[in-house]
């Protein structure tokens, strides 16, 4: 038989359910704790508890070896073989501290851990993995604490059930955070620290209005952090959530830290990104369409989207659909090779920013009434189009990608392209040309 580990626990009750709060380091949790496939004889209990322990758990081992802030929630366990052995313990009192720890050692006492029981994860098996993995790495690690919820289990009909009910239970009302309220909230994600100093400190990002970072919902005015559309009548230049993923295509060629999300850059590799990235916006801003200069013109921004009566003529890039499509399409282009920056931002230029125009108008549709008046299609693959569009009006690597970009906007459009293959093809490269 193991040796005993002793382990101090709180006692509680919830609803038909005792279970026990208590303190393990992550050597114990690693040597204690299984997962439900590896504990034989009921296989029924390990395909409705165990979900995979897949590549979420490398980010996980590396977030616990490389961040010095790593801090994981409490991984919830049940007991295999029914209620764990508990001890309630009473603390000793005297004349000096009985009136402050009067009530304090309710509910106090130690789980044995002795061989008698097993013990797996009901939630939390990435983080259990994890954990297992990077103690191997660096057994230092096995020092540290976490916090272990341990409930009963009984191997039987009744015991199985109750267990899953639990389990699905515990997943149905998590609620897990959101990718904007990552963006708000992520002290180590680089993206979305610098995303959040941009609304800050740039000069037009901070502007009231420019980015959309709340929207309001509620009789009380409750707030919540905005999705990734803005409104027919919002006024905003694009969302936070979009300003994200501008930032992440156009941090091409900065420090490879930049790209991890678990581990935060240092802050000279933040402060230079900071300045690479502000530096590209404003470039990209003035490239397509004069866009800054044109919103800070506009009394009313939200013409500059749609002018009334005339939707076909607002303003590309003040549609966030359009901005990812574009900033998608000059990161493949800058990372293939095809173009430097500064001619990139050129050749965007010469595009017609209007929503009629090419290659806008593969996700753009028009009344048929001829009244001028449209609407933008959410299509995947009209979004794709104009990715594939935008490519060959900028930088074509062949006419047989020019070809198929044109033949892709007839299906989704039903219509011919505006712009022949010919015209395109005077931007392939002379090599490709002749070949």
């Amino acid at each position: 038989m193991p040796s005993k580990t002793f382990v101090p626990a709180f006692e509680a009750k919830v609803g038909n359910w005792t279970y026990y709060s208590c303190l393990m380091s992550y050597a114990a949790v690693a040597r204690e704790i299984n997962f439900a496939h590896e504990l034989g004889g009921n296989q029924d209990l390990g395909t409705m508890i165990q979900r995979g322990v897949g590549t979420r758990t490398t980010e996980i081992t590396n977030y616990l070896l490389t961040n010095e802030n790593r801090f994981l929630g409490a991984i919830i366990v049940a007991a295999w073989g029914g209620a764990p052995e508990y001890l309630p313990l009473e603390m000793e009192k005297n004349s000096e501290n009985g009136d402050v720890l009067a009530g304090m050692d309710r509910n106090f006492g130690v789980l044995t851990f002795d061989g008698t029981h097993q013990f797996f994860a009901l939630d939390g098996q990435h983080r259990l993995k994890a954990i297992k993995d990077a103690v191997k790495r660096n057994p230092e690690l096995g020092r540290e604490d976490i916090t272990v919820i341990v409930v009963p289990h009984f191997d039987d009909e009744a015991g199985r059930r109750r267990t899953r009910r639990l389990f699905t239970n515990i997943n149905r009302n998590a609620v897990k955070t959101t990718a904007q309220e990552n963006i708000a909230l992520d002290e180590d994600d680089g993206f979305a620290i610098l995303t959040r100093r941009l609304l800050d400190d740039h000069e037009f990002l901070r502007q009231d209005g420019v980015v959309q970072v709340f929207s309001k919902v509620g009789n009380d005015g409750e707030l919540k952090l905005a999705t990734r559309q803005v409104g027919v009548t919002g006024t905003a230049w694009t969302t936070i959530g979009v300003l994200y993923d501008l930032l992440t295509d156009l941090g091409f060629g900065l420090h490879e830290s930049m790209n991890k999300t678990s581990q935060r850059a240092t802050d000279d590799i933040l402060d230079e990104s900071y300045e690479a990235l502000a530096k590209r916006i404003d470039e990209l801003l003035a490239a397509c369409g004069g866009m800054r200069e044109r919103y800070e013109a506009h009394a009313a921004p939200k013409d500059l989207r749609a002018p009334k009566g005339r939707d076909g003529d607002g303003h590309p890039f003040m549609r966030p659909a359009v901005q990812v499509q574009v900033v998608r399409a000059a990161r493949h282009i800058i990372e293939q090779g095809l173009l430097d920056w500064p001619e990139l931002l050129r050749r965007l230029g010469e595009l017609d920013w209007k929503m009629t125009s090419a290659p806008f108008s593969a996700v753009w549709q028009e009344t048929p009434d001829g009244s001028r008046k449209g609407k933008m299609i959410p299509a995947k693959e009209n979004n794709q189009a104009l990715y594939e569009l935008l490519l060959v009006h900028l930088a074509p690597a062949s006419r047989a990608q020019i070809d198929r970009a044109i033949r892709t906007y007839r299906q989704v459009k039903n219509e011919r392209y505006p712009v022949t293959a010919e015209e395109l093809a005077r931007r392939l490269p002379i090599a490709t040309e002749q070949s």
